[in-house]
C-alpha cells in the first residue's frame, strides 16, 4: 500500500535511534514535567534555569526548540489597566533613582507600587514596598479602593518591620496617592527621601512592575475570584517564593508577599 520494500522495512525495524534523537526525548520528557508542575506559566528562560538547577546540560535555545516543538508556550499577560493618575497639581519629586535598582545593604532603596485584582464583587488594589537589596516585599495593604490610606499603610508596616530606618530612598510613580500630602507628610516625619518616575515612564519603576507581573501571571490571572475576601485569602495565603526574590523560579501565592 505505501510501496515499501520488505527489505527496506525489516532495516528500520533494526535501525535503532540516533544518540541525539534520544537525548531530545529524554529532555522533552523533562520540559514537560517543569512546565507542567508550575500550570504553564513557565517560559523559555525559567524552564531552562530549572533545568539547569537541576543538573541538566541544555542551553536556552535548545529549550526554546524543543519548546517550539512540543507546543509549549506559557501563559501571556492581559490588558493593561491604568492605576497611575498623573494629571494633578501636586507637587512631585526628581527621579534620584534613575533606574540605579541596585543596593549594596537592606534600607537603602525602596520601591513602591499599586496594582489592581478583579473579583466577582469588584476591584481590589494591592500597594506594595520593595526592598532593592534583597527584592522582598517588606510592606504591603490591599483594599477596595485606591486611596492614599493603601499606600501610608503599606509604608507603614514596611517601616515597622525594618525598625523605621531613616535616610531611606523611597521611589515610586508620580500618582495622585503618592503625591497625596499625608504620604509626603509621612516620609518627612520618618526621615525618608522621595524620588518619583518620569511621567508615564513604566521603565523608571521596572523592579515593582516586573513583580506585579509575575503576581499575576503566576496566580492572580490562573483564578477567578468571586469575593475581595476569596481574593486576599488566595494572595496572603499561600506561601511560596516569588521571582522577586530570586533569580530563578517561582511559585504560587505572595509570600510573594511574605518572603522577608
Amino acid at each position: 500500500m505505501f510501496s515499501i520494500d520488505r527489505s527496506g522495512y525489516y532495516a528500520w525495524l533494526k535501525r535503532k535511534p540516533s544518540q541525539q534523537s534520544m537525548a531530545n526525548e529524554a529532555l522533552d520528557k523533562k520540559i514537560t514535567v517543569v512546565f507542567n508542575r508550575h500550570n504553564n506559566r513557565y517560559g523559555v528562560p525559567r524552564v531552562t534555569d530549572e533545568l539547569q538547577d537541576e543538573g541538566e546540560t541544555c542551553s536556552k535555545n535548545r529549550v526554546r526548540r524543543r519548546m517550539k516543538k512540543l507546543g509549549l508556550h506559557a501563559k501571556g499577560k492581559r490588558k493593561f489597566k491604568v492605576t497611575t493618575d498623573s494629571k494633578h497639581n501636586l507637587p512631585v519629586a526628581e527621579n534620584l533613582l534613575n533606574r540605579d535598582f541596585t543596593a549594596t545593604a537592606p534600607n537603602q532603596k525602596w520601591v513602591s507600587d499599586i496594582t489592581y485584582i478583579w473579583t466577582d464583587e469588584g476591584w481590589l488594589y494591592l500597594a506594595t514596598v520593595i526592598d532593592l537589596y534583597s527584592r522582598a516585599v517588606i510592606g504591603w495593604s490591599i483594599q477596595p479602593t485606591m486611596t492614599r490610606e493603601l499606600i501610608c499603610n503599606a509604608l507603614m508596616m514596611a517601616l515597622w518591620r525594618r525598625k523605621f530606618p531613616r535616610g531611606v530612598l523611597c521611589h515610586s510613580d508620580r500618582g495622585s496617592q503618592y503625591c497625596s500630602h499625608d504620604y509626603q507628610k509621612m516620609l518627612k516625619k520618618y526621615g525618608l527621601i522621595c524620588s518619583m518616575s518620569r511621567k508615564g515612564n513604566c521603565w523608571d519603576n521596572a523592579v515593582a512592575e516586573s513583580f506585579f507581573h509575575s503576581l499575576k501571571i503566576e496566580l492572580i490571572y490562573t483564578e477567578r475570584y468571586i469575593t475581595r475576601e476569596s481574593a486576599k485569602q488566595s494572595i496572603f495565603g499561600n506561601c511560596s517564593r516569588p521571582r522577586g526574590a530570586s533569580s530563578r523560579g517561582s511559585d504560587r501565592g505572595i509570600q510573594f508577599l511574605k518572603n522577608i
